[in-house]
């Protein structure tokens, strides 16, 4: 049989398409003669999930996505068909969500139960939810973001006002001044400190001398006899006592002069008897003192 041109043209196009089916799947994770374990995946909302998608297992990739499908014309459910590792076990109760990244890639991961005796054998269902992730938080901070700006307005309306008073650039200068004067206030305490460093060992050594000094007076004042010295002011006092009751007591010679009004008297009587004889002595001095070189009497 002779191969004609066109064979050999039907030929080639047929192994390209071939080749490019094989590609296209092998691109998209999938192969046609596949060795995995089918399960099945429920989901309320597959959010965007299609075919070749990753299924992970604890961050492990452990298979794709076959298809998904949906039931037109009941609606509800959609049932994800997944290729699965066969050497993966998954744990009866395991459940699958499905993840989306900020660039919108999604993802179906593998919840696995803490079951080590039942599994989930291939063919049967495994339940699914969808995990709004980062994204669905942002989303559910929205209506508390949308009450919030009205006040950020007004906070921001105040807080322009506040910053257009001329106080507050009064106040800013003032700190500027406060601050400089802080700094110099700074240097003159760590000059201050130097200098009392400097000067500390010196004091350190006259305290010393000072604490000497008070110990060499505290030994010398221990060595007074105290109780002789009272005993001698007591005898002292006692002297003084007896010289006071002598001067009160009217029997000796000072107690009389120093109590007899009748001697204070005589004595006053005599000192003015002196006195006047005296006065006529001055002035008359022959009455008293008789003397003549001739001997003569004066008459």
């Amino acid at each position: 049989m002779k191969i004609t041109k066109e064979i050999k043209i039907a030929l080639v196009a047929i192994v390209g398409v071939v080749i490019l089916f094989f590609g296209l799947n092998f691109l998209k994770g999938l192969t046609l003669f596949s060795i995995d374990n089918k399960y099945y995946i429920t989901f309320d909302n597959v959010k965007g999930l299609s075919a070749s998608a990753p299924i992970f297992a604890d961050g492990y990739k452990i298979g794709v996505v076959r298809g998904v499908k949906y039931d037109f014309e009941k609606g509800g459910s959609i049932l994800v068909e997944a290729d699965i590792n066969p050497s993966m076990r998954i744990p009866k109760g395991s459940t699958a969500e499905i993840e989306s990244d900020f660039m919108g890639n999604t993802q179906v991961n593998i919840l696995l139960a803490n079951n080590p005796r039942e599994r989930i054998e291939p063919g049967q269902v495994i339940d699914g939810r969808v995990n709004s992730g980062a994204m669905g938080k942002v989303a559910d901070m929205v209506p508390a973001i949308e009450k919030m700006l009205p006040k950020l307005d007004s906070i921001m309306t105040s807080l322009n006002t506040l910053l257009a008073d001329p106080a507050i650039a009064q106040t800013l200068h003032n700190v500027k001044d406060v601050t400089g004067n802080l700094t110099t206030t700074t240097q003159q305490l760590n000059t201050l400190m130097y200098t009392l460093n400097k000067n500390v060992p010196g004091m350190i050594n006259n305290a010393n001398g000072v604490l000497e000094n008070a110990n060499t007076l505290t030994a010398n004042l221990n060595k007074i006899d105290v109780e002789g010295t009272m005993a001698r002011v007591n005898a002292t006092l006692n002297n003084v006592e007896a010289f006071t009751s002598k001067l009160n007591n009217t029997e000796g010679s000072l107690g009389l002069l120093m109590n007899d009004p009748t001697l204070y008297n005589n004595l006053n009587s005599t000192m003015n008897s002196a006195d006047s004889l005296l006065i006529d002595l001055r002035q008359h001095p022959k009455r008293y003192v008789h003397f003549s070189i001739f001997g003569k009497k004066d008459k």
